[in-house]
């Protein structure tokens, strides 16, 4: 590829002599990349993430689990395929910047209504291309994630300024990203999944039986949403805030507790709210959700070195031994170790076998599961879509009089809370 005149890869600007804008992203350790501006022209501040799918992008971007975050992508093409309404996983992008190796500005693909510069910069977003995202991913993972500075303003791009703000900037620690994402009221949603293609193999049909449930709105990706509807589900979506006595008081089903961005210990007002709702409804949670019932249960959270981010990571359940690949996206675990001291009957029921931290949770006496990952696939494989299939069962069980539990729903998983979750 033509390079330059700074070495890095040349852009069609380049090449038909435009100047490109100028961008930088600036760490807290005082290292800074430099390269080609897109999406909108301002500063983002945030912790500083590397994502290795590759596909996927708009879901990544319109993730609200990404808040507070500087997203770096490891697959080195993005916006091949544009953007189209129908993908965004929420009502706006709320992640802080957005840093790829190339960025493809004149999208091909069917369902493509604009490009993800476009996109980016109608939401204030900022975006950085053309910089070694091998050295950024390398640091990062070398040294753990850190704030960092992003800007596509043309007048601030000094170093020493960059710098100094991304050490002043906050990170995701002690602060409550989920209020920033949640929704401002009560919503029913009964959009289910994208209907697909002609000549696709039929889905299965939806059960019969109508059952009500209520998701907490911690930062909830639509695709969630849709597949819960696909499982027969009345979903109502509530603020991440809303009190246990007016849930109950529309006597659901079930509950479910959505993913979300940032410090699971940091989110304000919601473990009491969980722990009345688990002694008289089923409980699913996926990923924020999944940390804030084990914080409920009386777990503690801690903060992982980076993090896991991307559509390829490998989770094993424990009770059939299968290992699923997984998309992920959370930068603290659940001790497992915690949960045991707090005195819960609650087994671990799935692992990530990179760093054996928990990802997955069942209670023994109660109507409760959760998982770490996203079994949505929105990206990702859809190797662990069977949770809500689960879910299903759980609640419908329970909807009938019998009493049942999350250890029977996840299977004998054989290991108690303590035997997982130590590494680090």
């Amino acid at each position: 590829m033509t390079a330059s005149k700074n070495g890095t890869p040349a852009s069609p600007a380049d090449l038909l002599g435009f100047e490109p804008a100028p961008a930088a992203l600036a760490l807290a350790d005082g290292t800074i990349y430099r390269g080609r501006a897109f999406g909108a022209r301002t500063v983002g501040s945030g912790e500083v993430v590397f994502n290795t799918s590759i596909t996927g992008y708009q879901e990544i971007t319109t993730d609200p689990s990404y808040a507070g975050q500087i997203v770096a992508m490891t697959y080195t093409q993005i916006g091949n395929v544009g953007v189209n309404p129908m993908d965004d996983e929420a009502r706006q992008p709320f992640l802080s910047g957005f840093v790829v190796k190339e960025v493809f500005d004149t999208p091909s693909n069917f369902r493509s209504t604009s490009s993800l510069d476009s996109k980016l910069a109608a939401a204030g977003v900022p975006g950085l291309s053309g910089i070694d995202t091998r050295s950024l991913v390398r640091r990062i993972r070398d040294g753990g994630a850190q704030v960092g500075v992003l800007s596509t303003d043309p007048t601030f791009q000094g170093s020493l300024e960059l710098i100094e703000r991304a050490k002043r900037s906050p990170g995701l620690d002690g602060y409550d990203w989920v209020a920033r994402v949640t929704c401002d009221a009560a919503y029913s949603f009964d959009q289910g999944a994208w209907p697909g293609i002609e000549g696709q193999l039929p889905r299965a049909p939806r059960p019969d039986r109508p059952l009500t449930i209520v998701a907490y709105d911690f930062g909830v990706k639509r695709n969630i949403l849709r597949l819960l509807v696909e499982q027969g589900f009345d979903v109502t979506v509530v603020p991440a805030t809303t009190p246990a006595a007016d849930t109950l008081a529309m006597n659901p089903d079930g509950i479910f507790l959505s993913n979300g961005p940032g410090d699971p210990a940091a989110v304000e007002g919601v473990q009491p709210i969980v722990r009345e709702l688990v002694e008289q409804k089923p409980v699913f949670g996926i990923c924020l959700g999944h940390q804030i019932l084990g914080l409920a249960l009386g777990g503690t959270t801690r903060k992982l070195k980076f993090g896991h981010h991307g559509g390829n990571q490998p989770g094993k359940d424990l009770a059939t031994g299968k290992v699923a690949i997984c998309a992920e996206n959370h930068g603290y675990a659940v001790e497992a170790e915690s949960l045991r001291e707090a005195g819960e009957a609650v087994e671990v029921t799935h692992i990530n076998l990179n760093d054996q931290t928990v990802e997955g949770l069942a209670h023994a006496t109660r109507p409760l599961f959760s998982v770490q990952y996203h079994p949505e696939a929105s990206p990702g494989p859809h190797d662990a879509a069977y949770f809500f299939a689960r879910f299903r069962q759980m609640v419908e069980r329970s909807a009938a009089g019998e009493r049942v539990t999350g250890v029977e729903i996840c299977g004998a998983v054989g290991e108690s809370a303590a035997g997982a979750g130590k590494a680090e």
